[in-house]
């Protein structure tokens, strides 16, 4: 995403946060005589975690965006119960293993990809030939080998394929990103972010086989992917370090406990990072300029971040409204009208090919490759 669309973007988000569907009407240049939409778009979740639950309350409510399948390995379960919960019938409940039959299904358009990071590219390529447009969930994949097959499989088939990053669709970071734009703080010198968590016993993502690589995937992969949109350029250069200091515990058999790395971006920008498995501490990412800095608490979440700062005289602190799932749904608004109008999406398939390009250097740096 470059700097006019991310300028756009934070405009018109902003003012979908008070009228519904403003962001999905203004992101590209409708004709002027387009149709009004006959139907919602109608979309499918794939695997039913916790990210496909909220995309599935976030479309509740929308005009355009609609649950009208599922795809799940528990038909009887959790496949009856969302179905019955959204309108769903028991005929657009398909497993893994009847997955292909959506492609029969008129009523669904798109797939969003709620699987662990392993099953992405598949369901992707699959959904593709299906003819369904893909909105996926972070990271695109395990590897910028597979983000490129998904791409190239999307765009043989004419389908879209978006990722469905949230953080450029929150208030709080827009009201950051023009902070920045402005000049507020000065020239931009450097990012710090850090993004720590605790996983369970027998989390998959604590999997080489379904979360592919340790903690940038699922955290670090927040504070990489809020610097790149900031800084508007991508990182040259990288050091890194992985740990693991409770080397008995199983929970770390397979990925690392914690890791840290800093990026060099072209212009000098430098940033510092953190991100792990096994550790508790503040979501946060600082920006700092020559002038002033600003302050992002709670900064990945999807309400409630807090931004504090100050520049000479000027003290910044503004919170986010706490609206929950406004962030998902404009982002699937915003695929839906890309659907409908042939648009381009503003966070496209090449968007998460460049954080696993990142990701890969930083665990190359370190000298634990995952790819």
């Amino acid at each position: 995403m470059n700097r006019r669309d991310f300028t756009r973007l934070s405009t018109l988000a902003a003012a979908a946060t008070q009228v519904p569907g403003a962001l999905a009407q203004g992101l590209a240049p409708a004709p002027q005589n387009a149709p009004a939409p006959q139907k919602p778009i109608g979309f499918a979740p794939v695997g039913i975690g916790s990210a496909s639950t909220a995309f599935m309350e976030a479309c509740a409510g929308s005009p355009s965006a609609k649950i009208t399948a599922l795809v799940t390995g528990h038909p009887d379960t959790k496949g009856v119960q969302f179905a019955e919960k959204y309108g769903i019938p028991r005929s657009a409940i398909y497993t893994y293993e009847t997955f292909s039959r959506i492609r029969d299904n008129p009523d669904v358009d798109a797939l969003y990809i709620g699987l662990p990071n392993s099953m992405h590219c598949e369901y992707t390529v699959r959904g593709a030939e299906y003819g369904k447009h893909i909105l996926c969930e972070k990271p695109m994949a395990i590897s910028s080998a597979e983000c490129r097959v998904m791409i190239d499989a999307c765009r043989k088939e004419d389908r879209k394929l978006m990722m469905a990053y949230r953080l450029p669709w929150d208030s709080i970071w827009q009201q950051a990103f023009a902070i920045i734009s402005a000049g507020n703080i000065g020239k931009l010198q450097s990012f710090r972010g850090c993004f720590l968590a605790s996983q369970p016993a027998g989390a998959w993502r604590l999997t080489r086989a379904l979360g592919g690589g340790g903690s940038m995937l699922d955290a670090g992969i927040y504070p990489l992917n809020g610097i790149r949109f900031l800084a508007h350029e991508e990182p040259s250069d990288f050091t890194a370090v992985v740990a693991t200091r409770d080397k008995d515990d199983p929970r770390f058999a397979e990925v690392e406990q914690s890791v840290e790395w800093t990026m060099k971006f072209p212009s000098g920008v430098i940033a510092s990072c953190g991100s792990s498995y096994g550790q508790y501490g503040p979501a946060f990412l600082s920006v700092h300029g020559d002038r002033g800095y600003i302050r992002l608490d709670n900064a990945f979440s999807d309400s409630g971040i807090h931004l504090t700062g100050k520049a000479g005289d000027i003290a910044f602190d503004q919170i986010g409204s706490g609206q929950g799932h406004l962030q998902l749904r404009q982002i699937a608004e915003h695929f839906a009208d890309c659907i409908r109008h042939a648009w381009q999406p503003l966070t496209p398939g090449e968007e998460g090919l460049k954080d696993l390009v990142a990701i890969e250097r930083v665990y190359q740096a370190a000298g634990a490759p995952i790819a």
